[in-house]
């Protein structure tokens, strides 16, 4: 509870700024803790600015305190049907680190300049600070990209565009496609099962799927 949700200007100070760019994020509906987020602009050059931004965790857990402690004990966070058990206390994972929309956040950044093909001209990481602009859940983000209507219409469709050519591009390099069927339940007020559904992954899931797997392939190659 010690932990401060402000965030200092001196910190901010140490961050490339992100604030004034659009950025969102797209998560499953029931979803507390937005993780990631990603941001877009168009540059003077006719490329694409894209941020993928990750909750700056870090800040917050030092290494050897009895959070770390905590965390490297339980080792991950445990998904229930109607509950999560958290890795690290819900004011962190729910709050303080949580992309949620018209809030300063802290952030650890993979930046691409792309072109049209989706072809990475440049790239940058480092620490930035954020503020989102809308939360998107997938449902949400599905319809934009079906309708081509609704709010950031265009920024979704140009991130679903780019999301397609790197998908065609990584199956061309042998990249694996690893389908699985995910079950879900209903539950009732009392918390009781009432149905079960498969999970499908529609565009709007891959495309957060594409631009992840983009900032963990090139972190892994610097």
């Amino acid at each position: 509870e010690k932990i401060s949700d402000t965030i200092s200007e001196a910190e901010i100070k140490k961050r490339r700024d992100f604030r004034s760019i659009t950025t969102f994020t797209i998560d499953p509906v029931d979803a507390k803790d937005f993780d990631d987020a990603l941001s877009l602009r168009k540059l003077e050059n006719g490329n694409y600015e894209i941020g993928v931004h990750i909750a700056d965790v870090s800040h917050y857990v030092i290494p050897g305190s009895a959070l770390d402690d905590e965390a490297i004990n339980r080792a991950t966070s445990v998904y229930l049907v109607d509950r999560v058990i958290p890795m690290l206390p819900e004011k962190l994972s729910n709050m303080v680190c949580s992309l949620r929309p018209k809030e300063d956040k802290l952030t650890f950044s993979a930046v691409f300049e792309m072109n049209e093909d989706a072809k990475v001209i440049n790239q940058w990481f480092g620490r930035t600070v954020i503020n989102s602009d809308r939360r998107f859940s997938y449902e949400e983000a599905q319809q934009v990209i079906e309708t081509g209507e609704g709010d950031f219409s265009d920024e979704i469709n140009l991130l679903d565009r780019l999301a397609k050519k790197l998908r065609a591009e990584r199956f061309k390099q042998g990249s694996i496609a690893f389908e699985k069927a995910e079950v879900k339940f209903l539950l009732d007020e009392k918390g009781n099962p009432t149905g079960v559904y498969v999970k499908e992954m529609k565009d709007s899931n891959k495309l957060i799927e594409d631009f992840m797997l983009l900032a963990n392939r090139k972190v892994a190659e610097l």
